[in-house]
């Protein structure tokens, strides 16, 4: 049976050819599914793992729009529907040049999991564009939505397809988008989540995200008799889930001492303690700028160490780090990175943004920690959100805050329970997270898959 998985990975790489990160989270994923599929023959004679690394739909189209110059610029635009079988495709769409097939196939992949370990009914799909917003006037934006959504709206709807924000998609984008698809099929319906309050959107939403990873970090820290009051936290990125992450690490009584971009890190010793801090990363976010360094220029008593990441703050100002909580990009800590997290004494790391420790760094933190936290487990709140304002959208009603937190609050300890019994089951480990977040999200989608017969 083990040659069963071997052979559906490789399978996989020769017909997704040069799609590294598709590959990466498909031999992540299907590795650790091993012990179970062993326990159910009946999974390979129905061919259930080609039908699952296969998307159910993949849709490319070009986006044709004009820059304000007058120039008629195109650009590539992607929606892969990966799987239904418990709920309408559910996830985001992504705007940055770097998006190829590979990412969208990654992030749809790791979406039907994550989706799954919520509990809700949702399946897993993933979009976006090469298009990169940054630098982009509000009105090449709209023109740019706007075409895009031309094409998109033939293939989504609030019971097949319902996609959200990712990275490069804000408040902004989604709202053209929505503009764009009510205007062209004549109806006011839930088809995006995160919208904007005054037109559907949930209360707590933008947050959800950086508070269920908190709430899913603290969990783990409780499983092992400790908690995160007083603890030094490091953390990468200044966006939305660095954001909530850092606000939520707050509130819990931790000191959140680093956020970092693409121009190297901040090192607050004194953390994203005040409610001006946790604004500030506001204001750096929709300065469109992409840089962290002003930080230490707004707040004297931190450090900018230009060009370098995060993982290394304990080499480079002695400060002992209680938890790493990579909120960034994919792929963004290396083995050496890991070694790095390691050496500096540190025990627990959970992962924030999708997919952001590669496979053999990831390996070297498990064997070398007491707990890491798997991104499709802890990061799964924000999906949350998203079926809860589109169950807030079809039912024509509005939640509050609190009620919101509750519920996401709930999930995230759900979610942490299936992951610690799912790796106590079949690797005789509570702390086996990384495996038992695969198994508990397939499993559920297993048996859909098993009961709704060969589609």
């Amino acid at each position: 049976m083990a040659n069963y998985v071997e052979r559906v990975i490789e399978q996989c790489k020769e017909n997704n050819p040069g799609e590294v990160e598709f590959h990466q989270t498909v031999e992540e994923v299907l590795t650790s599914l091993k012990p179970v599929v062993e326990k159910h023959p009946e999974y390979e004679a129905t061919a259930l793992l080609e039908r699952l690394v296969e998307p159910e739909r993949g849709v490319t189209f070009r986006v044709v729009w004009v820059d304000d110059n007058g120039k008629v610029q195109v650009n590539k635009g992607y929606r892969y529907q990966f799987s239904s079988a418990i709920g309408p495709y559910k996830g985001g769409l992504r705007f940055a040049p770097n998006v190829y097939p590979g990412i969208i196939k990654f992030l749809g992949f790791e979406q039907i999991f994550k989706n799954s370990l919520t509990g809700l009914p949702i399946g897993g799909g993933k979009g976006g564009s090469d298009f990169d917003p940054n630098g982009k006037s509000d009105a090449e934006v709209m023109r740019f939505c706007q075409a895009f959504m031309t094409e998109l709206y033939r293939h989504i709807g609030p019971n097949t397809d319902v996609p959200a924000g990712d990275l490069g998609v804000g408040a902004r984008e989604i709202g053209y988008l929505f503009g764009q698809y009510k205007r062209i099929v004549d109806k006011y319906e839930g088809v995006l989540t995160g919208k904007g309050i005054p037109y559907g959107g949930l209360l707590g939403r933008a947050e959800a995200t950086g508070f269920g990873i908190v709430w899913y970090a603290e969990e783990m820290l409780k499983a092992n008799g400790e908690d995160f009051k007083g603890k030094n936290v490091a953390i990468s990125g200044f966006g939305n889930v660095a954001w909530g992450t850092a606000w939520k690490l707050w509130e819990l009584g931790a000191k959140c001492v680093t956020i970092s971009g693409p121009d190297g890190y901040i090192y607050d010793p004194d953390g994203i303690t005040t409610q001006e801090k946790v604004d500030y990363l506001l204001e750096l976010r929709s300065s469109g700028k992409n840089i962290c360094a002003p930080y230490a220029e707004k707040f004297p008593g931190a450090k900018f160490f230009a060009g370098k990441k995060p993982w290394g703050v304990a080499q480079d100002t002695g400060c002992k780090i209680d938890m790493f909580i990579p909120c960034a990009m994919q792929n963004d800590v290396h083995m050496e990175h890991a070694k790095q997290i390691v050496e500096g004494g540190c025990k627990f790391y959970c992962e924030g943004a999708n997919m952001p420790t590669t496979n053999d760094a990831l390996e070297y933190l498990i064997e070398n920690m007491t707990a890491v936290g798997p991104a499709k487990a802890a990061n799964a709140g924000g999906v949350a959100c998203s079926c809860i304002e589109m169950g807030q959208n079809a039912g024509h009603t509005a939640f509050q805050h609190q009620a919101v937190y509750d519920q996401l609050h709930q999930i995230m300890k759900n979610i942490y329970s299936a992951c610690a019994k799912a790796g106590e089951t079949y690797y005789n480990d509570k702390n086996a997270l990384v495996p038992g977040a695969n198994i508990a999200g397939f499993e559920r989608v297993a048996e859909a898959m098993m009961a709704q017969g060969l589609v």
